[in-house]
């Protein structure tokens, strides 16, 4: 664990060395820059912490979902030769039928998803950093010292750091799950 921290810290210290560059162009670039990099950041690592939080819940509670024969799935994604007949003979298909019992299917896999998903989406990780996020934009703006180009890179440079960072704090290095 002082391991993943360590080189969290380096992550987030080089990126830190780079954004002080930022103070020889002006200060208001900087701090555009760095609102927007600690909020997009927060924004990436409160994201994939609640994900896995989720996903190990998922596993702990055995709770699998069904899987059909792999090989099968892929030499027959759509399952056009699978065993169901039900419309089989071109000459006795409705085709409005055939429509209405998709969709149906359709959104009953779509709200299911939803609602399995829906934990990781209103958690407390996630929302904090999003307050964050339109806190630091409404203060750079009330303020009369936003600037778009910084502020958008900034944006993008925060989502890699959360990225290199979560990476190393939340995924499981191969062979220690």
């Amino acid at each position: 664990m002082m391991m993943r921290l360590r080189k969290t810290f380096n992550i987030v210290a080089l990126f830190q060395l780079g954004i002080l560059s930022l103070l020889f162009v002006s200060f208001h670039t900087f701090v555009n820059f760095e609102t927007a990099f600690v909020s997009s950041m927060l924004v990436m690592l409160g994201s994939m912490y609640s994900y896995r939080k989720l996903v190990m819940k998922r596993v702990a509670s055995s709770e699998t979902p069904h899987q059909d024969d792999l090989i099968e799935k892929i030499d027959d994604p759509y399952d056009l030769y699978g065993e169901d007949q039900e419309y089989q003979n071109p000459d006795e298909v409705d085709i409005k039928a055939v429509i209405k019992d998709e969709k149906k299917r359709l959104k009953t896999k779509t709200v299911k998803n939803t609602a399995s998903g829906a934990p990781a989406m209103v958690s407390i990780y996630r929302m904090v950093p999003y307050i964050v996020l339109v806190l630091g934009f409404i203060t750079l703006n009330n303020n009369h010292i936003l600037m778009l180009l910084p502020y958008m890179s900034g944006l993008g440079v925060g989502v890699l750091g959360g990225l290199l960072t979560g990476r190393v704090l939340f995924v499981p290095e191969e062979g220690a799950v």
